[in-house]
């Protein structure tokens, strides 16, 4: 069950983690390697224990944990490097990421975000964007907010009558990862943690 409620966020801005790979290598006696993608996308991983600088942290940490019932509920998380549309030091426009064509019959669409590079492009799914930051454009003109209705549980936007054939839309937002806790025993050392030691608090992102 997903609980719609974030992890601290003053404590994940120090945390460590990014998306993880599958994949299967097999050196051949040649030297030679065969490679098989056992995932078609990432999975993200983090560790919340780095971000923890006082016992008020540790505290906050327990609470939250025992809430989500250890592994069994997810939450959000906000990726400190990886929550916008846009580039880090940009503010999200309502052009950053493709949405769709308009072919005057559908009129839901769902939240991608791309990462491109060398000419090769990895489409991810957005289906936790935050409340009230999505905005959304037509042809590159904004549309009016109360023409679409954006779902925080799935990240898909409905306008309220089709876009016309060939329209294309756009979108800017901030999102969340929805992550839960990697493990069922959060073990903290009061004596490590005093030597400079950051717990293990570690997450894994929820894939639907």
């Amino acid at each position: 069950m997903f609980h719609d409620v974030r992890f601290p966020i003053d404590i994940a801005l120090d945390s460590e983690g990014g998306p993880s790979r599958l994949t299967d290598v097999i050196e051949l006696a040649s030297g030679r390697e065969v490679r098989n993608a056992r995932r078609s996308a990432s999975r993200r991983r983090y560790n919340a224990g780095s971000g923890v600088k006082s016992l008020d942290d540790l505290a906050a940490i327990i609470a939250f944990f025992e809430a989500r019932g250890g592994r069994l509920h997810s939450f959000r998380w906000r990726d400190p490097l990886d929550f916008s549309s846009a580039s880090p030091s940009q503010a999200p426009s309502a052009t950053d990421q493709p949405l769709g064509v308009g072919d005057g019959v559908t009129t839901v669409f769902q939240l991608i975000k791309r990462y491109e590079s060398g000419g090769v492009v990895s489409e991810r799914t957005i289906n936790k964007p935050v409340d009230g930051s999505v905005r959304v454009a037509a042809n590159g003109v904004a549309v009016d907010p109360g023409d679409v209705s954006v779902s925080l549980d799935t990240g898909q936007v409905t306008f309220g009558s089709a876009p016309a054939v060939g329209v294309v839309l756009t979108a800017g937002f901030e999102f969340d990862t929805p992550v839960r806790f990697d493990t069922d025993d959060l073990r903290v050392s009061l004596a490590a943690f005093r030597a400079g030691e950051a717990p293990s608090v570690p997450l894994i992102e929820v894939l639907d």
